[in-house]
């Protein structure tokens, strides 16, 4: 790896002592907000489901509501009861990287289980006290509905403002990266690019043979045997150890070195944890087996995967079918030509199929070359629209009812374009175990167009190995969240 020797100067607020101390204030206050927000949603959604009765017409209105102030007792007891199960569920101990859909998941669930227990104590604790009021099923649906939205309109805000701040370097932590190979080179450009993460990279540690230079523009600041002293210099707020191949003693000792104050160790996976993923032991004849390697999709989850599909492309096909004429009719008049466009590319078992989507080119491309590049001439107006917005593709609905695609998996290729990958990129027919995808966990990524063939192939490894509905849903949201915003910055 080429050296950028020249010299490092650390941010202010790596050692400037004063401005750590005024980022861990923050940071304080920062909690204990996240904490009253959610109690402000909380008592705000009771307030419009307790209102909500008289405007919307989902249950009959009881004849002598009880006044509002009657329902003190068990706003206190939501307050209480829910704010637990947030603390129980994680949710003020969240992963950076958390998506919307899973916070929402997770938040709707937390509120579920904590206003059913108030629904359940309230009666029992406030039945023969001057406190009890009835608490009507209607009353609780609205409140229970509000809290959801509310909270979560909370929550986005807030994240918001917490993005904004970590960006200007107001708040941050300081990490600490060990291992120069490419895992660590991974993860530091990734911190690089976005730095809503909220890190401030204080350096990096390596070998004593490999302990000179930069990487990425970031110090080197040591070696192993120095990990300590670099972590109370810097005041590292979290360590990255990012060396897949270290034998097992090795990360232990380095675990050991860096476990100082309160500082988070984070491990990247050894080759073995990584192939494996979620590790499962099985059983023959009483010797306990390890599978290192499974399909997620397997029986059920086939059929329950294929219905999705289909229902999928049924509602889409109908509802979408004025727009696919008037498209069709805009494509012809462009273009003479045929309005669908139809190539063969490799599916499930890597057997081919004819992939339809809507002609964005000249009618006579495939004699001027066959991959797509920026700014290519071949491309039509219509076309060039069709393709920023992935409108193009929307005819593989019949491929999704057909049987030969899936709404979400790994994006088919060209014959030859399989040929030529099997040979130099290692697991790369592994991708073809599942049926294609009309979209996929690369493309959510950006990895689509002119991208490494290698990052699309660990994407879609991934995806075939952790397949579950909620991700299929997950992805097929994203990828309509990221064509209104017109996000496929890599499709020509």
């Amino acid at each position: 790896m080429a050296r950028d020797t020249s010299a490092y100067t650390a941010p202010d607020t790596i050692l400037n002592p004063i401005a750590i101390k005024r980022t861990q204030r923050i940071k304080v206050w920062l909690a204990a907000i996240k904490i009253l927000v959610d109690m402000t949603m909380l008592v705000l959604a009771f307030i419009v489901g307790y209102q909500a009765r008289e405007v919307l017409p989902l249950f009959a209105i009881p004849e002598d509501p009880p006044d509002f102030e009657r329902y003190g007792p068990t706003i206190v007891l939501q307050l209480v009861v829910v704010i637990f199960m947030f603390f129980v569920s994680q949710l003020y101990h969240q992963r950076r990287t958390y998506s919307r859909f899973d916070r929402l998941r997770a938040l709707a669930g937390a509120v579920t289980i904590g206003s059913l227990i108030v629904y359940g104590m309230q009666e029992f604790i406030f039945r023969n006290t001057l406190q009890y009021v009835n608490y009507p099923r209607s009353m609780f649906t609205y409140v229970w509905l509000f809290s959801v939205l509310f909270v979560a309109i909370g929550r986005e805000v807030f994240m918001v403002i917490q993005n904004r701040l970590r960006e200007r370097r107001i708040i941050s932590d300081n990490l600490l990266i060990i291992g120069t190979g490419r895992i660590a080179r991974d993860i530091l450009g990734k911190i690089k690019q976005k730095p809503s993460l909220g890190y401030t990279v204080v350096g990096v540690i390596t070998s004593k043979d490999d302990h000179q230079g930069k990487m990425l523009g970031v110090e080197i600041v040591g070696d192993y045997d120095e990990i300590p002293e670099v972590i109370d210099k810097y005041y590292v707020d979290q360590v990255i150890i990012a060396l897949p191949d270290a034998k097992r003693a090795e990360l232990v000792d380095l675990v050991t070195r860096c476990q100082r104050g309160r500082v988070d160790i984070k491990v990247y996976p050894d080759i073995f944890a990584y192939m494996a993923g979620d590790l499962n032991v099985d059983e023959l004849d009483g010797t306990p087996l390890l599978t290192v390697r499974d399909i997620a999709l397997r029986g059920w989850k086939l059929s329950l995967k294929r219905g999705m599909d289909v229902f999928g492309a049924a509602v889409g096909l109908i509802f979408l079918s004025p727009l696919m004429l008037l498209t069709g009719l805009v494509v012809y008049l462009e273009s003479k030509g045929p309005v669908f466009y139809t190539q063969m590319r490799m599916g499930l078992d890597g057997r081919p199929f004819p992939m339809i989507k809507f002609r964005s080119m000249r009618a006579d491309a495939d004699k001027l070359g066959d991959w797509t590049v920026e700014n290519d001439p071949r491309v039509t107006h219509i076309g060039s629209f069709m393709r920023r917005t992935n409108w193009d593709e929307i005819p593989q609905l019949i491929n999704v009812l057909l049987g030969h695609m899936s709404l979400v998996g790994p994006r088919p290729e060209q014959p030859q374009y399989v040929r030529e990958f099997r040979e130099r990129i290692p697991r790369y027919m592994e991708r073809h175990r599942e049926k294609a995808g009309m979209t996929g966990w690369a493309q959510i990524q950006g990895l689509r167009g002119d991208t490494s063939i290698a990052q699309r192939t660990r994407a879609d490894l991934w995806y075939i190995e952790n397949w579950s509905l909620w991700l299929d849903i997950k992805i097929v949201f994203w990828t309509i969240a990221q064509t209104l915003l017109r996000r496929n910055r890599n499709a020509y």
